[in-house]
């Protein structure tokens, strides 16, 4: 403990552990501290079944039908990892995958008019979808082909639209498309959560659909993917890798004071000894008088014994329900797994709706969501307040992670590391320099 580390990190999160890990395959000397005597703080799994309800006051426990409890491993914060997106790169990078197992997630759905339908992405699926009539669904094709092709580098490509002036708004106004069309391009392809980004240019609207498209692509069913055992696998995989590295890790360790001196970071004291550092990574817990909250995020975790109706009995899948469907600012998302991929018992379902809170009601905002999941075992209600870091770290080199928002994939985590990453090394994180194996996520040539 009292020796002199490069970075110390406190909490392990799937941030925390990210940077942890980047940190140690750089070369650097970490130490990682969690108060906690489980992997993942807020993004942990909880297992056994019996640790949920205790989690959330639920004397009784669950009852007989549920099953062995050990069988369960229940996402306090649920998320998928899009195929082609950032952590797969970030887990290709660090070879964690060799500890992961992935499932494709079996499909994708978005909500319209009370009914859900699934997310059409490619040119076949447009025409086939009956979520549009037959001409909007030739404008919707023209519009996919205009994104495939689309290059920023090749003003050819661009078809008179400017990607840094041109609003989304205009484009879909070029391509004539009606409002329906519009909620779940926005929000199920390029997986915005409000409508703020129709009057922002446009170039990042069409890379984030490009990513969906090409995500879809790999695996065929749907652009995301799930660790087989739950996200819980995510952080103790990149925990391994930093000890290969020569990270330490201290699992139950106090944090009872972080050391500053003239306003920068010195070190860590805990059980009386202090840990020497240069530079401090933590997630909001650990510093609540360098956060500020900037909102709520309700999460209900349900336990099914069925699938979700209209989604063709698949083991797992995505509902989005666009904002405008149901009068509100923020979309609701709807994350579903299974026994399939061991994070329940034989037969099961856990599927968890979340939002962004709006009301002095969170629960009745995700009414709509849970309608869908009908009928319900047993419900576990979570409300959470979102912090970000009030400074950017460059003077007291204590840098923060912000909290999980209501998204259910990674790609705003995977942004909020590599601000993180440049503030810390003072450069970019650059995907193109790693050192990467040119081998599938299921890291089949690893085996």
């Amino acid at each position: 403990m009292d020796e002199e580390y490069d970075v110390i990190v406190l909490g392990t999160g799937l941030t925390e552990c990210i940077l942890s890990g980047i940190m140690s395959v750089n070369g650097k000397k970490v130490l990682h501290m969690d108060r906690n005597p489980y992997y993942g703080g807020e993004s942990s799994s909880i297992t056994p079944l019996e640790e949920l309800y205790k989690r959330f006051q639920l004397p009784e426990g669950p009852p007989e039908s549920m099953g062995r409890g050990r069988d369960w491993n229940v996402d306090l914060i649920p998320k998928f990892l899009m195929a082609n997106g950032q952590l797969v790169k970030m887990l290709l990078y660090t070879e964690v995958t060799r500890y992961l197992d992935f499932k494709v997630v079996e499909g994708s759905f978005v909500y319209k008019g009370g009914k859900i339908y699934k997310v059409p992405s490619t040119e076949t699926e447009a025409l086939a979808s009956n979520l549009m009539g037959m001409f909007e669904k030739r404008r919707f094709r023209k519009f996919l082909v205009f994104v495939a092709n689309f290059d920023e580098n090749d003003p050819k490509t661009f078809e008179g639209v400017d990607p840094q002036t041109t609003s989304m708004r205009d484009v879909y106004r070029k391509f004539d498309l009606g409002q329906d069309v519009i909620d779940f391009t926005g929000h199920a392809l390029a997986l915005y959560r409000t409508d703020d980004y129709l009057d922002q240019p446009c170039l990042e609207t069409i890379n984030r659909i490009k990513l969906y498209s090409e995500s879809l692509a790999r695996y065929g069913k749907s652009p995301y993917l799930y660790p087989l055992y739950g996200l819980g696998e995510l952080p103790q995989g990149f925990a391994r890798l930093s000890a290969i590295y020569g990270g330490t890790y201290m699992l139950n360790k106090p944090v009872d004071d972080i050391i500053m001196e003239n306003g920068k970071v010195v070190g860590v004291k805990s059980e009386g000894e202090v840990a020497r550092c240069k530079q401090l990574i933590c997630d909001p817990s650990y510093i609540p008088d360098r956060v500020r909250k900037a909102g709520q995020v309700i999460r209900i975790i349900c336990i099914l014994s069925h699938p979700i109706k209209n989604t063709n009995d698949a083991n797992s899948c995505q509902i989005i329900i666009p904002q405008n469907q149901v009068n509100r600012k923020s979309d609701i998302y709807v994350c579903m797994i299974s026994y399939a991929h061991n994070v329940a018992a034989q037969g099961k379902y856990v599927a968890i709706a979340s939002t962004t809170v709006e009301t002095a009601d969170p629960e009745k905002e995700v009414e709509p969501a849970l309608e869908l999941l009908e009928p319900i075992d047993q419900k576990f209600v979570a409300i959470s307040d979102l912090y970000e870091p009030i400074d950017d770290g460059s003077e007291s080199q204590v840098f923060c992670s912000c909290s999980y928002d209501a998204t259910t994939h990674f790609e705003t985590t995977c942004n909020d590391i590599k601000d993180i990453y440049k503030r810390m090394a003072g450069s970019a994180f650059d995907f193109e320099n790693m050192k990467r194996k040119q081998n599938d996520v299921f890291g089949e040539a690893d085996q």
